[in-house]
């Protein structure tokens, strides 16, 4: 460490060397100032350190600069007359007002302290007599800055500091900092983590505990920093916590209804001539600073290389006083996603007829262009694909189709490239005065037909492009020629396989899915060709004949499980429009027909063995009857299996075990075994349905352990989806079941799926994640897909170097449509191919790369413990941020501060969220075994927005809403702005809705008014709430919440919100229902949000 002595001969030799940047005074003493612009104009200027200030420790101070500091030491000369700089500073102050000078007296430093009688001055700020009002913060008394030690006197000459009149310095609870000309990073935040003062301004000292540190003397001194202890300052007044620091002019008064002060009198001086100016003023400390927020009204602009720096990332400041626990971060100004998940569009003025990001959203929307710039990218490079995603809501039929075009090539059949089958796309050019296109996959030269022949404009465009969708839309769908099948389209088949034991009986559960069925049947896709069929077991297998001439169904008993008989297989599967009449009669009977069932064993094996050979007997008869395809043997009818399960298999094949009860197997490497199917048998059925497209969808119901690990997989491998319903009971979770097997059973389905995405030419796609079968490397075979499903898939590089400028990516769902139409659906996206990481980062997309940290995540956990799959995720996101760093490290002084860019600043939150999930969070006791592979199951196959919900649920408050008068209530959009997931966000006073898109929670404050709960719940308000279900009641109050409620299901209706009511204080329901979802809060032995930010922004550190 340098001396004093020394700095200051080095300052006098480095400002002759650069005499640019300082301006000369007498007795060779010099004051810095802010240059405004670069000696070279066509690259950007770095900024420059002071010479005579030694770099601050990496947690010491969490500012990147910092104005002149001020003091007879601080700076090596008497500066003259003017305002002082901004400082930044552990703390902001406002403006302050007034004229008088602050008074100045002695202060002896502590006794306890080794080394020479060191003198500090404090200063007192005396208010004045007249002027404008306060700020809420005015000045406090503060510290000076050290004054040297007798061994080392200031020079000769040099009178001592007094500050300039009519101002006073900044508070002084800071380290020296780097004298650097300073940009401005942000503005102060709307509320600061500072004690407020009292009326009387010498009390404010009281309240301040100062550690001033005194190094020996050939040591360079730091000045004394205050420990401000933040309040817990909670967000219980704000209807909406702010995500980044709002733009405040340096005369904005602060929050508390105090008025803002008058603007300062102008300096006594002009800037210098030459090109030099005040340094601008800096912002607090404490927020995010993103490029809205760069400049400060009333201040001098950053120009030059400094400006390009600072607008090039968003930052965080992160600072703690040695010896203390305080991390100097205010949790107001972390950036959280409260408007959702944002579609990126960073593409679409250079690529405008790209396919909508809702059907494919990559990881990042710049393709490296070399291997190594790949390996300093440390998210997943992929995409997630939704291929039949649904429109918002809000968007017509017409829109829809108009989006999606049906495109039928009856004379010319389909255009593809005849080397890598690409389909004909927006980005395909044609030549040769029309008569060759060339393919923008493989370059390839194609012939163009006749049929297809238009003549080319002046500028190569096709004259009939208005009239091509398919040469002007990123998505199309193609209408499939017989050359694209192996057989006749199949018809829609459902197939219902229903446990009737004892369990399933008492729950209700029957009862609620016989009803729904019958409901549904109007309204199943493929009328009149559609076909249904039932089966229901306990010990034995019941089989039911629905032929058409019958006027009851014939129930048939099957009891031997080990060598399965299917009898009049011609008989079980009818076409729904010949037999409605008995399957009605069916439906209507059921309920009852088990009613006094008391079997408590379950044969799930061979029901499910039962119901696959009926599909493949029904093909076989088919065939028998002349139906001319040489290939039905190898691929039979198919349809959806959907499977009613409330009981642990307990006979046959594929009977099942308890499992997961014992604690000690958690933290060892045997824990990830339970999280795996135990028996292969529901796995390689699952392959087998997959290759008679037959897809399998799960819906389960016990209180006690089913073992949906191995459940699961008859979903996972046939490209299905599970439904896990934990202690069912028909009053309280029948209107859920209800919804979610109406859509499931009503959406439009596609059937006998292959998807496919295609590359440019040196990328492909080497892995995928989601529920389906791999059919070959790069063919996913799907047998009931639909737009509530999505597909993740990683991208590597097949070529060391990338010489295209573009990469072009196409996804291709080969289906059949319930109404019997073989269709092609395309998307279709280019993305440019860039040299330069900061590119990649400007063009990454937060949800995307979210959605495949998931899959991957929950991927590791059926691997490995869990801990070791949360800690991946950490480890991901402290690499990209400490590679993200590293680029501006050399160009930037970056102290303490956090940086990342802009596109990914909700990521560390969603990553913290994700490790607090139900798939991955805890141990043993923190979430039962069945409800942890249920959530690993359905998060598999979420699409991106239904994903970053779950992860990050939305809190509002509406107790406001309820108790206006309709005529004066705003509309919903205003009703619904989300707040912060901490418990600080909950006022006692209050009504919230939690809503993560799976379920309600409606959380009632301890003084909520009695009046308004009445209102809300009758008589059943002064009840325990778990007994109680929220309806409606003829009370306007009742009817605006379940109003609000059905818009929030209207929005998102791939699953029923049930509605859980929460009473403040009541425990353990309040816990696990509300608090434990509360991810920014630390629960247990997780951490919270800012506790999380600090430990990724110390282990960037460690090896930045």
């Amino acid at each position: 460490m340098v001396t004093r002595g020394s700095e200051i001969r080095s300052t006098e030799k480095y400002i002759e060397r650069n005499s640019s940047f300082g301006i000369r005074l007498s007795n060779d003493k010099v004051i810095l100032l802010e240059t405004m612009g670069t000696e070279n104009p066509g690259r950007p200027n770095p900024l420059i350190g002071s010479p005579f200030a030694a770099a601050p420790p990496p947690t010491a101070t969490p500012f990147s600069a910092s104005g002149p500091v001020v003091g007879s030491e601080a700076s090596v000369s008497r500066p003259p007359a003017q305002p002082p700089q901004n400082t930044m500073l552990s703390m902001s102050s406002g403006s302050v007002a007034g004229t008088q000078a602050s008074g100045i007296r002695p202060n002896n430093p502590p006794t306890r302290f080794n080394g020479p009688s060191v003198t500090s001055s404090s200063t007192a700020y005396v208010p004045p007599t007249s002027g404008p009002p306060f700020q809420r913060y005015p000045t406090p008394q503060f510290p000076s800055v050290h004054q040297a030690p007798p061994a080392q006197a200031p020079p000769i000459g040099q009178p001592p500091f007094q500050p300039p009149a009519g101002q006073l310095p900044s508070p002084a609870s800071f380290h020296l900092q780097p004298q650097v000309p300073v940009a401005p990073m942000g503005s102060p935040p709307s509320r600061l983590n500072s004690p407020q003062l009292s009326s009387d301004s010498s009390s404010f000292a009281s309240r301040m505990n100062f550690q001033p540190s005194f190094p020996h003397m050939d040591s360079s001194y730091s000045a004394a920093r205050a420990t401000l202890q933040p309040s817990l300052a909670g967000y219980v007044k704000q209807a909406n916590a702010i995500s980044q620091a709002s733009p405040l002019t340096p005369f904005q008064a602060q929050q508390g209804g105090y008025a803002a002060p008058t603007p300062p009198p102008p300096p006594s001086f002009l800037p210098q001539q030459g090109g030099f100016a005040q340094p601008p003023p800096v912002g607090t400390p404490f927020g995010l600073h993103s490029r809205d927020q760069i400049q400060h009204p009333g201040s001098a602009p950053p120009i030059g290389g400094i400006q390009g720096l600072a607008e090039d990332f968003s930052s965080l400041s992160l600072g703690s006083v040695p010896g203390s626990f305080d991390s100097g971060l205010d949790p107001k100004a972390l950036p959280r996603p409260l408007d959702g998940d944002v579609e990126p569009n960073s593409l679409g003025d250079s690529y405008p007829m790209n396919c909508n990001p809702r059907y494919l959203r990559l990881t990042t929307s710049a393709v490296p262009s070399s291997q190594s710039l790949l390996s300093r990218w440390h998210f997943p490079l992929g995409a997630v694909v939704c291929p039949l995603a649904e429109a918002p809501d809000g968007v017509g039929i017409c829109e829809i189709e108009e989006e999606v075009p049906v495109i039928n090539f009856i004379s010319t059949g389909i255009i593809r490239c005849r080397r890598c089958r690409t389909y004909v796309n927006p980005y395909v050019t044609f030549t040769d005065s029309g008569r060759k296109w060339c393919c923008n996959i493989c370059a390839l030269l194609n012939e163009v037909p006749g049929d297809y022949f238009a003549q080319l404009d002046a500028t190569g465009r096709r004259i009939d492009l208005d009239q091509r969708p398919e040469l002007t839309k990123g998505s199309v769908e193609f209408v499939a020629p017989t050359e694209y099948m192996v057989r006749p389209p199949m018809p829609p088949l459902y197939f219902f396989l229903i446990d009737v034991s004892v369990s399933a009986v008492r729950s209700g559960m029957i009862e609620v899915v016989a009803q729904t069925i019958k409901s549904c049947l109007d309204e199943l896709p493929g009328y009149p060709r559609t076909q249904v069929g039932f089966i229901t077991f306990d010990s034995t297998i019941h089989f039911y004949n629905m032929k058409s001439s019958l006027t009851q169904p014939q129930m048939m008993v099957v009891s031997d499980l080990d060598d399965i008989f299917v009898p009049l297989p011609d008989d079980l599967r009818v076409n729904l429009s010949e037999s409605r009449s008995v399957v009605e009669a069916f439906l209507d009977s059921l309920p009852s027909m088990f009613q006094e069932n008391v079997n408590v064993e379950s044969a799930l094996g061979p029901a499910v063995k039962a119901t696959f050979m009926i599909m493949f007997l029904l093909g076989k008869k088919l065939l028998a009857k002349g139906v001319e395809n040489k290939l039905m043997t190898r691929s039979q009818l198919g349809g959806k299996l959907m499977i009613f399960q409330n009981t642990l298999p307990s006979l046959g094949v594929g009977r099942l075990k308890l499992r997961g009860d014992d604690p000690r197997v958690y933290g060892t490497d045997k824990e990830h075994a339970l999280r795996i199917p135990e028996d292969l048998f529901y796995k390689n059925m699952a392959a087998e349905c997959t290759k008679y497209q037959i897809g399998v969808n799960v819906y389960t119901f016990s209180d006690k352990y089913t073992d949906i690990a191995s459940l699961g997989a008859l979903a996972k491998y046939s490209g299905g989806q599970i439904y896990h319903y934990p202690s069912f009971q028909s009053a309280t979770h029948g209107e859920k079941l209800r919804h979610e097997l109406a859509r499931d059973l009503t959406r439009e389905t596609a059937w006998e799926a292959v998807m496919r995405i295609r590359c440019g030419k040196g990328v492909r796609f080497t892995s995928y994640h989601g529920n389906f079968m791999l059919r070959s490397t790069d063919l996913l075979a799907l047998p009931a897909v639909d737009c509530d499903k999505a597909y993740g898939a990683q991208l590597s590089l097949e070529e060391t170097l990338l010489t295209s400028k573009t990469v072009y990516f196409q996804v291709v769902l080969l289906y059949t449509a319930s109404c019997g139409e073989r269709r092609i659906r395309i998307h279709t996206a280019a993305v440019p191919v860039v040299a330069d990481l900061g590119e990649m980062y400007r063009h990454a997309d937060t949800g995307a790369i979210v959605s495949l940290f998931a899959r991957l995540a929950i991927e590791k956990s059926l691997s490995y413990k869990l801990e070791d799959a949360r800690s991946s995720v950490q480890l991901r996101i402290v690499k990209a941020l400490r590679e993200y760093r590293n680029l501006y490290a050399m160009q930037h002084r970056l102290g303490g501060r956090m940086i990342y860019p802009e596109p990914l600043k909700f990521l560390p939150l969603y990553g913290l969220a994700l490790c607090k999930s139900a798939a991955l969070r805890g141990g043993y006791a923190d979430v039962q075994l069945d409800d942890r592979c249920a959530a690993g199951f359905t998060m598999m196959a979420l699409p991106v927005k239904k994903m970053l919900k779950l992860l990050y649920p939305s809190l509002v408050r509406v107790d406001e809403y309820l108790l206006k008068p309709s005529a004066q209530a705003n509309g919903f959009e205003n009703i619904m702005k989300r707040l912060p997931l901490t418990i600080e966000s909950l006022d006692s006073r209050g009504l919230y809705v939690y809503d993560d898109g799976f379920r309600f929670v409606v959380w009632f404050g301890r003084m909520f008014s009695p009046d308004a709960a009445l209102n809300l719940l009758g008589q059943d308000a002064a009840v325990e709430f778990s007994k109680v279900a929220l309806g409606k009641h003829e009370t306007e109050m009742s009817r605006k919440l379940m109003g609000l409620l059905k818009k929030l299901r209207d929005s998102d209706p791939s699953y029923y919100q049930l509605c859980n009511l929460v009473r403040q204080g009541e425990q353990p329901r309040e816990g696990y229902l509300l608090l434990t979802n509360l991810v920014e809060d630390q629960i247990g032995g997780a951490s919270g949000y800012s506790d999380w930010m600090v430990q990724i922004h110390r282990q960037v550190q460690q090896s930045a």
